[in-house]
């Protein structure tokens, strides 16, 4: 059926109704469809970001605390280190300090020991010379009683009978005794009789004791030519090694090392068995490390404490090495 004024169909109006509906909502489902799939994979994509932020976020907190708990050991170790060090330089300060005062403590050990050794020569200097003091005056006891003319035997001096005896006078002598003169070899004092009168050299006792007395009252250059007029005179007796000592002490206290290396070497090679060989030995090395002969000093060192381990000299000899940082022995 046709409608006269449009020459269109007459549609009845329920059918178009229907039929707008069911268009309608299809055009409305196929404009839904896209948009509803859009939006629900924007929204898995920003939940896994968030999920993803979260977790980056957590790694990021537990990343700092762990950097803490390293960072508060870390702290911890070095103030540990630290407590350490300080406790390592405080035992090498004392150690040090002990070391200087048994140093200090030995070098004056030595030193007394030494003054007590002088003082000992000076005395056996004294000794030997009021020994042949008292001999003179036997002998001249001896030889007034021998050459009084009548003198009983009881009258004479009990004394014990001394090594030098006097000759008798003949008949020809008794008004006018002349010298006495004694039997065996002559001394250096006593010139002999009808020769020429030669410059006549003390006995090496008093020639010691005089240069040792000036030692003792720091004449040094008076002592050091008096010790050398010893050495000269009696170049063999014990007591020109000890002129050799003091000579070189002499010059080791004023500084002058090479000298007193020359008079110590005197002392070690010809007189082996002078109480003055290991203190000969020990400032020998001293004074050779002063002369920056550090191996050579080291060596004499080690050889004072090898043949003398249990002297004073010794004990000093290994603080010095001990100072210096190196063994006491050779390492091979």
């Amino acid at each position: 059926m046709k409608n006269p004024k449009t020459s269109q169909p007459i549609v009845p109006r329920k059918a178009s109704r229907r039929t707008s509906a069911a268009l309608l909502a299809a055009i409305v489902l196929f404009a839904s469809s896209p948009a509803f799939a859009v939006n629900k994979d924007m929204v898995q994509l920003q939940t896994q970001v968030q999920q993803l932020q979260d977790a980056v976020a957590r790694l990021q907190q537990s990343n700092d605390e762990r950097m803490g708990v390293m960072k508060d050991l870390v702290q911890q170790s070095a103030d540990s280190v630290n407590k350490m060090s300080a406790n390592l330089d405080a035992a090498e300060k004392q150690m040090q300090a002990q070391q200087t005062a048994q140093s200090g403590k030995i070098d004056q050990l030595s030193g007394q020991m030494q003054s007590l050794n002088d003082s000992i020569d000076d005395i056996r200097a004294r000794l030997t010379a009021l020994q042949k003091v008292m001999q003179d005056v036997q002998s001249q006891q001896q030889s007034i009683g021998a050459s009084t003319p009548g003198q009983s035997a009881s009258s004479a001096p009990a004394a014990t009978p001394a090594p030098i005896t006097a000759t008798p006078p003949s008949a020809s002598d008794s008004a006018s005794p002349g010298p006495a003169v004694r039997q065996g070899k002559p001394s250096a004092d006593v010139p002999l009789a009808g020769g020429s009168a030669s410059p006549a050299v003390p006995p090496v006792d008093d020639l010691y004791k005089a240069a040792l007395g000036d030692y003792m009252s720091a004449k040094y250059a008076l002592s050091s030519s008096e010790f050398g007029d010893v050495i000269k005179s009696y170049p063999d007796n014990p007591l020109a090694g000890n002129s050799y000592y003091y000579q070189a002490e002499i010059e080791y206290r004023a500084g002058r090392y090479t000298p007193a290396v020359q008079a110590y070497d005197h002392v070690i090679e010809q007189f082996p068995d002078s109480n003055k060989v290991p203190v000969s030995r020990l400032h020998k090395g001293m004074a050779l490390i002063a002369l920056k002969q550090t191996d050579a000093g080291v060596k004499e060192l080690r050889g004072l404490i090898q043949r003398f381990p249990n002297s004073p000299e010794s004990m000093q000899a290994r603080s010095k090495l001990s100072g210096m940082g190196i063994p006491v022995t050779p390492h091979h």
